[in-house]
């Protein structure tokens, strides 16, 4: 098949094309580069040893998107495009709005005038708010997200599950992410956040390699073992063939389809940070401060209906987790070269 990725140079985007690559699909990525860069598939196509089709544009543009889909035979679209920082999202929700929800809308309209059916969303696992019991399953209700980012996830998800009742073409996999972590094995591409990171590991990592002084942890005070927050990560390439496996389930498929992506397991905030200086031998100093607006004390998966439906389970453990986060950050300690970008 050829697929169109959305926010194809990001770091799920990046991974999931080199899976795609690799299973012998062809690819047209697209990416704005506002929080990416273009030399991430530039190092896919050295590992795979097959080139993809990069446009720069954002997906907000009609017209450009028409362009694409005349000009390119697309079979199904995966969506990556759009801002993830919960924090920012507190700060600046329209811009989140904006991206997530107008892009999504865009997007769609562009596939349906083209007469291309079948999505993949990335979705996140914010739209189910604050469960009152662990772990999570896809039948959880999702109508309060603690977060304009998650809600603007959930209006996707909405908006989707609408289109698919008015139109019977479609066929749409919402798949509900909840902490990407990790890098390719060879440590070529990786996470490369412009600024100072929003994500945990990202943090931990360039702490690590002294290009941050420490890490903050936001809360101590959460009613968990330790006091820190809890989550479910997921390695990228486990989430990277979740993909893949989505795919091939909606090959024959018509309608709307929502699994979880995780392992089932909650680590806290300073287990993960243990498990990163055992692995890498580097200390990492912590500073704990106040919580932030928008998180949850804890949050993990219930995967069994992914395992059943796609015969996927994520297979990379937390070790291998942090080793190849750390071989990503000390092989390329400052992201992405500059001399590369």
């Amino acid at each position: 098949m050829k697929i169109l990725v959305t926010g194809g140079t990001g770091y799920i985007g990046s991974h999931t094309v080199l899976a795609l690559l690799e299973a012998g699909h062809d690819v047209v990525a697209l990416d704005n580069f506002c929080n990416s860069s273009a030399v991430s598939l530039t190092r896919v196509e050295r590992l795979s040893g097959k080139s993809s089709l990069l446009i720069e544009g954002d997906v907000r543009d009609r017209a450009l998107l028409d362009q694409l889909f005349a000009e390119q035979a697309i079979d199904a679209v995966l969506h990556f495009a759009g801002l993830k920082a919960l924090e920012e999202s507190v700060r600046n929700p329209l811009e989140y709005y904006k991206n997530n929800v107008s892009g999504s809308v865009t997007l769609v309209q562009a596939m349906a005038e083209a007469g291309v059916w079948r999505l993949v969303f990335s979705s996140s696992a914010t739209v189910y708010g604050e469960p009152s019991q662990m772990p999570i399953c896809e039948s959880f209700p999702t109508s309060k997200p603690t977060n304009p980012y998650g809600r603007s996830k959930l209006m996707v998800e909405e908006m989707l599950q609408d289109l698919v009742n008015a139109d019977g073409r479609w066929s749409v996999a919402l798949l509900r992410y909840f902490n990407p972590v990790g890098a390719h094995e060879s440590g070529m591409i990786g996470e490369d956040p412009d600024g100072t990171p929003n994500n945990l590991l990202p943090s931990i990592s360039r702490v690590a390699v002294g290009a941050m002084k420490k890490l903050f942890v936001y809360g101590g005070d959460y009613p968990t073992a330790d006091g820190t927050c809890i989550r479910d990560y997921i390695h990228v390439m486990d989430l990277a063939l979740g993909h893949l496996r989505a795919l091939e389930f909606m090959r024959d498929q018509r309608g709307v389809n929502i699994w979880n992506l995780g392992t089932g397991i909650g680590y806290s905030v300073l287990e993960m940070v243990r498990a990163f200086e055992r692995v890498s031998g580097r200390a990492v100093p912590i500073e704990i401060v106040a919580r932030r607006v928008g998180d949850i004390a804890e949050c993990w998966a219930d995967t069994s209906k992914a395992a059943e439906e796609l015969n996927w389970r994520a297979e990379r453990g937390l070790d291998v987790m942090m080793q190849d986060l750390w071989c990503w950050q000390s092989k390329n300690p400052y992201g992405y070269s500059r001399l590369e970008k």
